[in-house]
């Protein structure tokens, strides 16, 4: 059981004590635009394994593209995430939540495109075909529940899968993320 207060500060939008990595794969949200939207992504790098730095330098613009046969393949992919949930429950954030991550990629959810304007993006350390750690969901519902009290138009409803924004190009977090188990748990 995790003891440590986790918060959030608006002004910054920033977690503490969260570890933060600034990504340069980040910019200003349209003005205007209203948080709404929680998406849920899973990534391993390299595909299937656990435990590298590959994830935190890929969203930070510094993955040697030379380490494995894989990397040269996303090599001239610019992304990020706000947030990085490892398998043993570290998080990891970098992109301030009032900014615009660059997660989604082409993307739709009720008709509205270009999810990433209006959603924040947590990435959990997997795959699809492997079952999730209980930490990290634990750290999860700690996060959802800090970014619901935060920005109160996220709704259980409007928790949702990158698969579900980017139906046909997208898979994750797959179908062994247990969805009913979390929105249980963030009550």
């Amino acid at each position: 059981m995790l003891t440590q207060t986790m918060t959030l500060d608006r002004q910054s939008g920033l977690l503490t004590p969260v570890t933060y990595r600034p990504s340069p794969h980040c910019d200003a949200r349209p003005a205007g635009e209203v948080v709404d939207m929680i998406v849920i992504h899973g990534i391993s790098l390299p595909p299937g394994e656990f435990g590298s730095p590959a994830i935190e330098a890929f969203f930070c613009g510094q993955l040697d593209h030379r380490l494995h046969p894989y990397y040269a393949s996303i090599a001239s992919l610019r992304v990020s995430s706000h947030l990085l949930i490892k398998r043993t429950g570290e998080i990891i954030q970098f992109v301030p939540f009032a900014e615009r991550a660059w997660h989604a990629g082409e993307s739709f959810f009720h008709d509205r495109p270009r999810c990433n304007d209006f959603s924040i993006g947590i990435e959990l350390e997997g795959t699809d075909d492997i079952a999730y750690e209980p930490l990290q969901y634990e750290q999860l519902s700690r996060v959802i529940r800090l970014l619901m009290q935060a920005y109160p138009a996220i709704t259980k409803e409007r928790i949702v899968g990158h698969v579900d924004i980017a139906p046909g190009r997208k898979t994750d977090p797959g179908p062994l993320f247990d969805w009913d188990y979390i929105r249980k748990i963030i009550v």
